[in-house]
């Protein structure tokens, strides 16, 4: 009982600091945040410092955030465009591109590297996806 209180605890974070990503990218260039494709190489030389990453794979970690992350943000802004409210329509595109981005992964990693990444917390928020999905589905 107490996981899920920390889960209940966790997940509202996570989601926050996405929205805060979300809105960095938002944000116009002549403003100091990164965009998504500097935001996408620090994702990439944060991977590579924390699963010891080869240079080939670091390549094709920064290539798939460097396109998902763009169409991700695509698609949340013709959501916005038509003026869309509900929050979990945001939620499923952004679960769909993370389970793109959590199936290159799998491919680019060794053994090894793909359970620490999942230690690293993915695993919690690939828990989170099932769980939405299945309560989506439920419905």
């Amino acid at each position: 009982m107490k996981l899920f209180k920390g889960v209940k605890i966790a997940f509202p974070l996570i989601c926050l600091l996405f929205i805060s990503f979300c809105n960095a990218f938002a944000q116009t260039q002549d403003q100091e945040a990164p965009d998504v494709y500097e935001q996408a190489e620090q994702e990439a030389d944060r991977l590579q410092r924390i699963l010891d990453l080869e240079d080939w794979q670091v390549f094709y970690v920064d290539s798939t955030l460097k396109h998902d992350l763009p169409a991700m943000m695509g698609e949340y802004d013709r959501l916005r465009e038509n003026k869309v409210s509900n929050t979990s329509l945001y939620q499923i595109i952004q679960d769909k591109w993370m389970e793109r981005i959590d199936l290159s992964y799998r491919k680019i990693f060794n053994d090894e590297q793909w359970q620490t990444y999942l230690k690293s917390g993915a695993l919690r928020q690939q828990k989170a996806r099932e769980k939405r999905k299945a309560k989506a589905e439920g419905k």
